[in-house]
This record gives structure tokens, C-alpha cells and sequence, in this order.
């Protein structure tokens, strides 16, 4: 769909439109009617209009154009990797490349923003790798997932310090770690259960259905104050003798 940029072209267009009609009309008239009909009031102010909108922005003092990184996981099976990336994680197979008829696979699979490379290429990557991904909404990826009913993965939904997380683990043992931040968590429809630890090893609570408030504070660090009311006075060591010797 043409839009304000595609002026000239459009003033092209209408000038051979006269044309074809025996209607002579000037490129310059042309340019001007085609600005009345964008809102403006002469053909200078459309073109200034487009030079902004073509400019490139300027990068900041030091920028390389740095794009979001896109992790290569390993595969041994493609038509594992193809059920568990694009039948159960729900992406898209972009592309694929082999160097011959009988060559190893390396593709592309993507969702929303999220681009993986999948490569059967021994040099490539190693099995079991890990990804750590920003998602809005954890609970909804959940019962997505759930639907599914993929058979070798029964993801939940962990309450980590820092957010709301499904884990997955690929065929190949590569872990993506799909987490709502706690900046991102209001109310949402779950409930803490018994505690767990995470794999990271860091202490985790495990969601289930009901109602759950993350605390505001949760996943801060403590204070200078607070740090201090946790060591212990001298008196108090020595009481429970935990004094130096």
C-alpha cells in the first residue's frame, strides 16, 4: 500500500494518466496536486516530509549496529528436533541448508522474536546448552504447552526470585528458560506449593492454580541495615557458642 513516500511516483502516474486522456499537466502540477491530496499545502513541505522519513537515524557515538544474539543449539534427530521446536514449542522452520544430498542439516526456527539455529554440525555446539528467554506472559506459554500433550515434556510454571519461568528440554538435552521478570508480574491465577530448587540449583517455589501476589520487594537486595540486623552480637554468638576460638 502506497503511502506519502511514493509521492513521485504517484505524480508520475497521474501526469500519464492526463496524458493518456490529451490533458496536458506539468510534473510540477502533478507534484503539487499530490500534495494537497497528503494535507499539505505545497509540494516543498511533502518533500521535506519524505527527506526526514528516508534519513537513516543517527547512531549513538560508538554504536557497531550490535544485533540481538541467535543461539545454536546441537541436534542428532531432525524429525525429533522438528516435533519438539515447531510441534511443540510452536515455531516456524525458516529455512534450512545442507552442503550436499547427504550432508548434516543446519536451519533456522523462529517465533514472534525469538530465533534459534539448529545444527547437526559436530562443530557447530554442544548438547546441552541453555538459552534464557524474556516472555509477558509465562502462565499463558504454560497451559499452551499443556495442550499440547507433547509426550516427553510436562512443563510447569516456578516461582524463581526473579520471575515466573517454564522450563523446556529439547531431545538433545538443550534447556530454554522461558521467564516472566517479576517487574512484569501483577496478579496472576496461581498459588505457591511446596519449595523447590530450581535448576540452577537456587530455591524456587513451584505455581499452581489459585490466586498469588508477588511481593514488590521480591528479588531485591537487602539493605546496609538490613545486613547488619543479620549478624549476629557478640554476646548472642558466644551464647549459642558459635564465638571464635
Amino acid at each position: 500500500m502506497r503511502d506519502f513516500r511514493d509521492a513521485k511516483l504517484m505524480a508520475k502516474v497521474l501526469k500519464q494518466a492526463f496524458a493518456d486522456r490529451n490533458t496536458p499537466l506539468s510534473h510540477s502540477e502533478a507534484l503539487e496536486i499530490v500534495a494537497d491530496q497528503f494535507g499539505c499545502e505545497q509540494w516543498n513541505i511533502l518533500s521535506a516530509r519524505i527527506d526526514g522519513a528516508e534519513k537513516a537515524p543517527e547512531k549513538p557515538e560508538g554504536a557497531v549496529g550490535i544485533q540481538p544474539s541467535i543461539p545454536i543449539f546441537r541436534i542428532f534427530d531432525v524429525d525429533k528436533a522438528m516435533e519438539f521446536y515447531c510441534g511443540f514449542l510452536g515455531f516456524t522452520l525458516d529455512w534450512e541448508h545442507r552442503f550436499g544430498d547427504n550432508f548434516p542439516l543446519y536451519c533456522q526456527v523462529s517465533r514472534e522474536d525469538m530465533i534459534l539455529h539448529l545444527s547437526e554440525h559436530a562443530g557447530d555446539a554442544s548438547p546441552g546448552a541453555r538459552a534464557f528467554v524474556r516472555i509477558a506472559d509465562a502462565v499463558a506459554l504454560q497451559a499452551e504447552l499443556a495442550a499440547k500433550d507433547y509426550r516427553y515434556m510436562k512443563p510447569g510454571v516456578n516461582k524463581a526470585p526473579w520471575g515466573l519461568e517454564v522450563a523446556v528440554t529439547d531431545p538433545f538435552s538443550n534447556r530454554i528458560t522461558f521467564c516472566q521478570q517479576q517487574g512484569r508480574i501483577r496478579r496472576i491465577d496461581a498459588k505457591p506449593s511446596s519449595p523447590h530448587r530450581g535448576e540452577d540449583g537456587r530455591r524456587a517455589d513451584k505455581v499452581s492454580s489459585g490466586k498469588f501476589d508477588v511481593p514488590a520487594g521480591l528479588g531485591r537486595g537487602l539493605t546496609a541495615d538490613e545486613r547488619r540486623s543479620k549478624v549476629p552480637r557478640r554476646s548472642e554468638a558466644a551464647a549459642t557458642g558459635q564465638s571464635r576460638r
